[in-house]
């Protein structure tokens, strides 16, 4: 099946094409078509998956050749590796799971077929991304995700906010796109080959060193950062909350926010040496985002733009994994499948409650709802627990490993890791109190009640791995073993320590957190209007003041340029060419009085002529 992983990629995109170009004609089977596209995809992961694990783990890295793209420079082709697998079941798995979902919470809506056609554009241009055997391929899948985030965060395009955060999207990551083309472009230069084996291969005959591959690190970082909404990328994120609640779990969970995470670790050998100025600033990009997504989270009365910052900090957590090699990676990987699951979880839950309360948004308008809907409850407080890093469930293993591993290379971005957890302890117990506990403070006019069964029956799938999936892939060190021979091999196998004193001071302060969210939050009563708040609590709902910087380092200035720049125009190269215009056109209209029509004038005019003309030539032979 390794052979035929190309499959992976075609079955949803036929999917999208065909409820595209059929259009109206498939509204009444279109989300089964997309349903059915994606589980196809999910099988034929599946089915690559075991022949892969089959073979000797020196065999692991299959290439698959499909046809010459660039005559001469680059093929298109696939690279099945336990890399690129992993990110395939991930984004098939849950994006499955999420297309189901999508069935029972878009019911209602008319253009549930084309909904449904933009998520398989985005599982097929995001397997692109991950399968592509270089980077060329990688760019396009990349584009490909930046066009479907665009359709789906602008789905309800009649709403100014929703086409608004899309063209902000838009805007942002191309922004990171540049970096990371540019980037491709030192590459070939570099290394004449934008193939990740050749590439492999030129490294280690000649390990990289040097300004230029500081450059292609920093570059890539930069395209890492729009996709991954890592700062100082990361504004078009809590935005894209406008658009349909599974879109925030398809993006924020098992596909486009994880891509930045996949670009560096498949180009670890770019970031390296530790200690380069490259992985030095991945580490510091990591840390610095981890603790911004914590603190925007704390202020949140929106419960999607909640748990949006929630995923700013996670992929945070995973970018500084990835900066401490092999086994960075592995805790940083593991945290982007555990993340996968438990975040989708709470983003379809979250939808759910929505769903519930007549799409209402607000925490504030919520309350006691756990007995009112009580699957989603406990689904959401499953998630919420493998998130805060509850000991034994997923987030635990995974988050705890980054922390300690981080740790261990760099004391200072470490321990604001640990900072981090005991912030997210806090706004993630905000979140679970507000929603479910205390007093009901809906509207009269809502009835909440639980979600049907093709939206809860995902939810429990979900919740399963957020409880077992952590613990199975970090402490036997199937994935260590299983990723290696794509990543490369440590020094010293990870080993996941449960009474070291990172760990420990991180349950600590997920406890005091926890604690205090209680205080605020679950045993007091919730006012129905935000407060004013202090300063700090403005800055987190201003979103760290981040639109407030963009547009005044960026918009501003752009529009004085604007104005300049049509100034210039309008004076001087409009004045330049009108002026020229008019002077011929007032030239031309004072000669055309001498065109009188009358032969005798012409006659006249041409003796006359003559006449000076010999007068001329006699005045010359006398001289």
């Amino acid at each position: 099946m390794i052979g035929a992983s190309w499959l992976m990629i075609a079955f949803p995109l036929l999917g999208a094409a065909i409820l595209l170009v059929l259009g109206r004609m498939t509204n009444r089977w279109g989300h089964l078509l997309g349903v059915a596209m994606s589980l196809a995809s999910f099988v034929v992961a599946v089915l690559a998956f075991l022949e892969l694990i089959g073979l000797p783990a020196e065999q692991r890295r299959q290439a698959v050749h499909l046809y010459e793209f660039i005559p001469g420079m680059v093929d298109m082709g696939l690279l099945v590796d336990p890399l690129s697998i992993s990110f395939c079941l991930l984004i098939t798995g849950v994006g499955s799971l999420i297309h189901i979902y999508s069935i029972g919470y878009m019911s209602h809506d008319p253009d549930r077929r084309r909904f449904f056609s933009y998520l398989n554009l985005f599982v097929s241009a995001m397997l692109l991304l991950v399968l592509a055997d270089n980077y060329v391929g990688l760019f396009i899948g990349w584009e490909g995700v930046g066009l479907a985030s665009y359709l789906l965060i602008g789905f309800w395009y009649f709403k100014p906010s929703a086409a608004v955060a899309a063209k902000k999207a838009f805007v942002v990551n191309r922004v990171g796109d540049l970096g990371l083309l540019v980037g491709m472009f030192v590459i070939i230069t570099t290394f004449h080959t934008l193939t990740f084996s050749d590439l492999g291969k030129a490294i280690a005959a000649n390990p990289p060193s040097g300004g230029a591959v500081t450059a292609i690190g920093l570059l890539l970082l930069l395209g890492a950062c729009g996709k991954s909404a890592q700062l100082p990328l990361q504004s078009w994120l809590l935005d894209a909350m406008e658009g349909p609640t599974p879109v925030s779990a398809l993006i924020h969970a098992a596909t486009m926010v994880t891509a930045g995470v996949y670009l560096v670790v498949r180009s670890g050998a770019f970031f390296f040496p530790e200690g380069s100025p490259q992985a030095l600033a991945v580490a510091i990009v990591g840390a610095a985002t981890l603790l911004a997504g914590a603190i925007i989270g704390t202020a949140k009365d929106d419960i999607k733009k909640g748990l949006a910052g929630s995923t700013m900090s996670q992929i945070g957590y995973m970018m500084l994994g990835a900066a401490f090699g092999p086994v960075g990676y592995t805790f940083a990987i593991g945290h982007l499948i555990t993340h996968g699951f438990f975040k989708a979880d709470l983003f379809l839950g979250a939808g759910s409650v929505m769903h519930g309360m007549n799409d209402e948004v607000d925490m504030r308008k919520y309350g006691g709802l756990r007995k009112a809907m009580p699957i989603t409850f406990a689904t959401f407080f499953i998630g919420y627990l493998a998130i805060i890093g509850f000991p034994m469930l997923s987030g635990y293993f995974t988050k705890d490993g980054i922390i300690e591993t981080a740790i261990e290379h760099n004391q200072v971005l470490g321990w604001l890791a640990v900072l981090g957890a005991g912030v997210t302890g806090f706004y993630m117990s905000r979140m679970v109190f507000m929603t479910f506990f205390g007093q009901k403070r809906w509207a009269d006019d809502a009835h909440p009640h639980e979600s049907p069964l093709v939206m809860t029956v995902p939810l429990m799938v979900l919740s399963l791995g957020a409880l077992v999936l952590g613990a199975y892939l970090v402490l036997s060190n199937r994935l260590y073993e299983f990723l290696t021979p794509a990543v490369g091999a440590a020094e010293e196998a990870p080993h996941f320590a449960f009474t070291s004193v990172p760990g420990l001071a991180t349950l600590a302060l997920v406890a005091i957190g926890a604690a205090f969210a209680w205080y605020k939050y679950g045993r007091a009563e919730v006012p129905s209007v935000q407060p004013r708040g202090s300063f700090l609590t403005t800055f987190a709902r201003r979103d760290l003041y981040g639109d407030a910087l963009n547009e005044s380092l960026f918009m501003r200035p752009g529009q004085w340029l604007t104005r300049i720049a049509v100034y210039f125009d309008n004076r001087g190269v409009d004045g330049l060419v009108n002026g020229l215009a008019a002077g011929i056109g007032g030239s031309s209209g004072r000669l055309r009085r001498l065109q009188t029509g009358f032969a005798r004038t012409y006659a006249l005019s041409i003796l006359f002529g003559a006449a000076l003309l010999a007068g001329a030539l006699l005045l010359v032979g006398n001289i």
